[in-house]
C-alpha cells in the first residue's frame, strides 16, 4: 500500500479539488453572464456595432477600394464629392475618402483598444495590492491613486503627448504608440479605485479564507480566487474605457499629435478643417469620420453599460 498522505499534503489535496470546482463554477457563470449581457437590448446593439468596427479595421486594407494615399491627377479631382468612384468624395490632394476612413478605422480602434488594456493590467495590479495587502501599501497606492484621479485627462495627455512625440520615431508604431501609452498610462485609477473595493470585500469571504486555512498562498489565492471573481468588473470597467480612450485618440489626433503618416479618424477631422471641407460643402470629409467615431463610442459605452448591469448587483436591482 502507498503510505498515507500527511496533514498538509492532504490540505493542499483538498484545496486543489475546491479550487477546481470554483473554476467549473466560474466558467459556468461566465457563458450564463455572456448570454444575459446579449439578451439585453444595449448588449446586444452594443456588441452588433462593434462586430462591424472589428471586422473593418481588421480587413481595412483589402476593403477599401483605392490607395489612400494615391493623389489625384487631375484638378476635378480636389475636393470632389461623392461619385461612383468616390463614394464619400476626394480631399484636397485628391485622395479617396471613403478608403481613409476604412484604413482609419485600425489607429482608432488600436489606439483604444490598447490603451484599455494598459490601463486595465495597471490599475488591476494597483487594486489587488491594495486592497489585499492593506496596512502602509495601501496608504502609499491611495495617494498615487488619488493623485492620478485629480489630474485633468485632456490636458495632461496633450502635454505628455507634445513632450513625447519628438521620440515616437523610435516607437513600433510612431506616434501612434505614444498616444497608446499616454491615453494607457493616465486612465489606470478608475479601475483600481473599484478593483481595490471589491477586493477588500472578497478577502473576508467564507472561500478565500478557507483557501488560506488549507495552506494556499497569497500568490494562489490572488491567482485562483481574488483575479477570476474581480475580472467581470475590470472587464466591464475596460469596454467603456475603449470609448473614452478612442474620444481622447480622437482629440489628440485632431489637435496635430496624432500620427501624419498614419490615417485615423481624428487625422481626418483635423485635415477637413484645415482644407475648409466645412466651407466648401464637402461633407464626406467631415462627417463620415465624426458619425465613425460616435457609432463606435455608442457600442462602447451600451456593451459596457450591458456588462455592467450583470456584474453589480446594485445596477442589476434597478434594471
Amino acid at each position: 500500500m502507498e503510505p498515507s498522505l500527511t496533514t498538509n499534503e492532504e490540505h493542499r489535496a483538498t484545496a486543489r479539488r475546491l479550487l477546481g470546482h470554483g473554476d467549473r463554477g466560474r466558467r459556468a457563470r461566465a457563458a450564463t453572464a455572456v448570454r444575459g449581457v446579449l439578451r439585453d437590448g444595449r448588449g446586444a446593439v452594443g456588441a452588433a456595432l462593434l462586430a462591424v468596427f472589428t471586422l473593418v479595421a481588421a480587413t481595412a486594407p483589402w476593403l477599401a477600394p483605392q490607395d489612400p494615399r494615391a493623389a489625384g491627377s487631375f484638378s476635378a479631382d480636389i475636393m470632389a464629392g461623392p461619385s461612383a468612384g468616390h463614394w464619400l468624395g476626394t480631399d484636397e490632394n485628391g485622395r479617396d475618402l471613403l478608403s481613409q476612413l476604412i484604413l482609419g478605422t485600425q489607429d482608432t480602434m488600436l489606439v483604444g483598444f490598447t490603451a484599455a488594456l494598459v490601463s486595465s493590467v495597471i490599475g488591476t495590479a494597483v487594486g489587488v495590492a491594495a486592497g489585499y495587502f492593506g496596512g502602509w501599501v495601501d496608504r502609499a497606492l491611495g495617494v498615487l491613486n488619488d493623485w492620478f484621479l485629480v489630474l485633468p485627462m485632456i490636458p495632461v495627455t496633450v502635454l505628455a503627448a507634445s513632450l513625447l512625440g519628438n521620440r515616437a520615431a523610435d516607437l513600433p508604431l510612431g506616434r501612434t504608440s505614444v498616444l497608446i501609452l499616454v491615453i494607457g498610462l493616465f486612465g489606470w485609477a478608475g479601475t483600481s479605485r473599484i478593483v481595490r473595493a471589491e477586493v477588500m470585500s472578497l478577502k473576508r469571504r467564507a472561500f478565500v479564507e478557507r483557501s488560506v486555512v488549507l495552506g494556499a498562498g497569497r500568490a494562489r489565492v490572488i491567482r485562483t480566487q481574488i483575479l477570476p471573481n474581480v475580472m467581470p468588473l475590470v472587464l466591464a470597467n475596460a469596454v467603456v474605457y475603449v470609448a473614452l480612450a478612442v474620444l481622447t485618440e480622437s482629440t489628440l489626433s485632431f489637435l496635430g499629435l496624432g500620427d501624419p503618416d498614419r490615417f485615423s479618424w481624428g487625422g481626418m477631422l483635423q485635415s477637413a478643417q484645415d482644407a475648409g471641407a466645412m466651407g466648401s460643402g464637402a461633407w464626406g470629409y467631415f462627417l463620415a469620420p465624426g458619425l465613425g467615431i460616435t457609432l463606435v463610442v455608442l457600442g462602447f459605452s451600451l456593451l459596457g453599460h450591458a456588462i455592467e448591469s450583470r456584474v453589480d448587483p446594485r445596477l442589476r436591482e434597478h434594471r
